[in-house]
């Protein structure tokens, strides 16, 4: 058995309770995204760029890990060693992945519930900030060809030029990296135009921010400096999306307090009870239905 391979079979407690705590905390992190465009049934105010950018820079890292040398050994020790060592061995492969496989499924989401004019409704003109359902399909067509072209590339490097794998896996992660520098500028831009937060999720960022840090120290000490292509793209992304979540708390805390205060105007002026439509609305999103009626709408 390689020396590499017993070290696996017998992992250092505290990284792996940090590794654990990291994969979890990933997969947490992103359920109150998916649950606020599902509750809220629209994806309005996330944007479409923000989406391609974020996928195909997931992909990117994804790929990156899975043909790192590194990497690539400690899955290959799982012939030698045992379950708990080779399970190990493999969680920054599996934290990658579980946050590939999230931000993937936003995608999914962001198309399902895209903002639609209902076919009742009377055509209204689009604004400019607001982009097409034809953009959106685009999005989610170009994702997805990425994705296929990335795993023939990973897989004609493994199976035609192996020894060139560290050359591959650091152009994905440069590319990965370079994608996720200006991630968060599309949707730091949206936000800023819409002055709201509509869809996006301040509890996912809000575990997501510091949660970035956190992750970046346990793939820097799985990886080493080596591994800087794979951490480096995190470490990016965690600074974008806290100038975000600072902004998206900052608008949420004004339409809070401008709610608070037209509710106690409306109750002063028109007496209780008369205000309620207007309450409601805003609990909508402020938005008439035809304006955010998503796609599974249109199906009945």
């Amino acid at each position: 058995m390689r020396s590499h391979c017993q070290a696996l079979e017998s992992p250092n407690g505290w990284n792996f309770g940090l590794s654990i705590f990291i994969l979890l905390g990933i997969l947490i992190s992103y359920l109150p995204q998916h649950y606020r465009i599902i509750a809220r049934r629209s994806s309005e105010g996330i944007s479409p760029y923000f989406v391609l950018l974020g996928t195909t820079s997931g992909t990117f890292a994804f790929a990156n890990i899975l043909t790192l040398p590194e990497s690539r050994a400690d899955l290959a020790c799982c012939r030698e060693i045992n379950a708990f060592g080779c399970f190990s061995g493999i969680l920054g492969v599996a934290q990658i992945g579980v946050q590939w496989s999230c931000f993937t499924i936003i995608l999914l989401l962001f198309l399902l519930f895209f903002p639609r004019a209902s076919a009742l409704s009377p055509p209204q003109p689009p604004k400019s900030s607001t982009p097409s359902y034809r953009v959106a399909l685009a999005v989610v067509a170009i994702c997805i060809s990425h994705i296929l072209l990335t795993a023939l590339v990973h897989l004609v490097f493994i199976y035609r030029f192996p020894h060139h794998l560290r050359a591959c896996a650091e152009f994905f992660g440069i590319a990965g990296t370079s994608l996720a520098a200006v991630q968060y500028l599309p949707q730091i831009y949206t936000t800023w135009k819409l002055q709201t937060v509509a869809s996006l999720s301040i509890p996912m960022m809000c575990i997501q921010t510091p949660g970035s840090f956190v992750w970046v120290g346990s793939l820097a000490g799985r990886l080493g400096l080596a591994g800087w292509s794979t951490w480096g793209i995190y470490l990016v992304t965690g600074v974008l999306q806290g100038l975000l979540l600072a902004m998206a708390v900052w608008f949420e805390m004004r339409d809070r307090r401008e709610r608070r205060d037209k509710s106690f105007l409306d109750s002063a002026t028109n007496g209780p009870g008369e205000n309620q439509d207007d309450l409601a609305a805003e609990a909508g999103g402020g938005l008439p239905d035809d304006e955010r009626a998503p796609l599974l709408r249109n199906g009945r």
